[in-house]
């Protein structure tokens, strides 16, 4: 079966539909077929982003590589009453065509607790939960006390994950590579930084995660998206050289890929 990567936590604005992107464009840039779902049904940021892309290519005449995106069938069209049945079948149908002619397929849940990012979760052969660098976003992971800023326990989407690998390991499937990723680690204010580092270590430690570098806070990982493209795209695009910032957010992309440790992926976009 394709490998399964799932993007998830259950806090909007930490990345996950950029992270996403970037990764599955490595993928494709690397020789290998992607598929998508996004199921974020409201927002559908990397549906959205999927799209942008197949029409930079059409408009542009240019050849970049494209994932299969899957269309959530409707639950009418399934001949079923609206609700989270007719989304779990609809989502079950999207990986099955998918897997027919893909070697990787990319999940982008929403930012919410469902019954749908519950199954998701459970199907990850790869799960990446990408964070802000603030214990605001921290909270999704663990409880921690206020005042030592020691784990005192994990928190609901932890427990969730917890909930996605015991279903799993049911199945009698491989254990779920659970990688966070810190995105938007400012040169600024050290003093958290080191504070929340130290508290992802102690958790990983304690419920079984990687920590992998993410994405700083730069606008051209906003500015692109309209067109559909990613970083690794902008030399075949007549973008020119890159500046250092680029240059730098490149190797972000890089450092990320290589951490996932994807079957039969080398770094070499």
């Amino acid at each position: 079966m394709a490998y399964i990567i799932v993007f998830g936590n259950e806090k909007g604005g930490s990345g996950k539909s950029t992270t996403a992107m970037h990764v599955l464009t490595a993928l494709l840039r690397s020789g290998f077929k992607v598929g998508v779902v996004d199921l974020d049904l409201r927002q559908r940021t990397l549906g959205h982003y999927v799209e942008n892309r197949r029409e930079y290519v059409r408009k542009n005449e240019i050849p970049l590589p494209l994932p299969q995106l899957a269309e959530m069938k409707t639950a009418e069209e399934l001949g079923l009453e609206p609700g989270d049945e007719a989304n779990l079948v609809a989502f079950q149908k999207a990986i099955l065509l998918l897997d027919e002619d893909n070697d990787f397929i990319v999940v982008d849940c929403a930012g919410s607790h469902s019954a749908l990012a519950e199954l998701a979760h459970a199907m990850a052969d790869t799960l990446v939960t990408p964070m802000n660098d603030s214990f605001i976003d921290f909270d999704l992971l663990a409880k921690i006390d206020p005042e030592t800023n020691a784990v005192t326990g994990p928190s609901v989407y932890s427990e969730m994950v917890w909930e996605a690998r015991k279903a799993r390991a049911e199945t009698g499937a491989k254990p779920i590579d659970w990688i966070v990723t810190r995105n938007r680690v400012g040169a600024q204010n050290m003093h958290n930084k080191r504070k929340v580092g130290a508290a992802l270590k102690d958790l990983s430690r304690r419920i079984g995660f990687r920590l992998a570098p993410g994405f700083s806070d730069r606008v051209v990982f906003r500015e692109l998206f309209p067109h559909g493209l990613t970083l690794l795209d902008i030399k075949d695009v007549g973008g020119g050289s890159l500046n250092i910032s680029n240059v730098a957010a490149r190797q972000e992309v890089r450092d990320l890929v290589a951490e996932l440790q994807l079957p039969d992926v080398e770094v070499d976009f």
